[in-house]
């Protein structure tokens, strides 16, 4: 299934709320609104997160959705990769994947603002996304 059909059979609830059946894991994540927007419109395929141990078990096939005020994007996991340093991520993954808009070394400052030394000790992974539906 997929684009339109499958927006469709994953958001079931009202226009302005995206919902979600029972039997499918949905995990909500916050996002600043550059970012938001990068996944909303379709353009970031790879959002970046801190393996911290509620995040040990994401999975293909899992979906997540992003929030940013009163805005949502549901996305689908395709590949969930473990990496040691954001360093790495960047240079394996594509920076391009990670932020369309930015030079690696300044999304490399960014997300080291966003996460200190002691969070990229725990591992970072690499969240491949694909856009489902936006409200």
């Amino acid at each position: 299934m997929r684009g339109e059909e499958e927006a469709r059979a994953v958001a079931d609830g009202p226009p302005d709320k995206i919902r979600t059946p029972r039997s499918v894991r949905v995990r909500s994540m916050n996002l600043y609104r550059r970012y938001f927007d990068l996944v909303a419109d379709g353009s970031k395929t790879i959002e970046v997160r801190v393996q911290y141990p509620k995040l040990r078990d994401l999975a293909t096939g899992d979906y997540i959705r992003f929030t940013c005020g009163g805005d949502d994007a549901l996305t689908k996991v395709k590949r969930v990769a473990r990496y040691r340093s954001f360093e790495e991520l960047l240079d394996t993954e594509g920076h391009e994947k990670v932020d369309p808009t930015s030079p690696r070394d300044q999304q490399l400052t960014a997300i080291r603002r966003i996460y200190g030394p002691e969070k990229e000790a725990l591992g970072v992974l690499a969240i491949e996304i694909e856009l489902v539906a936006t409200t």
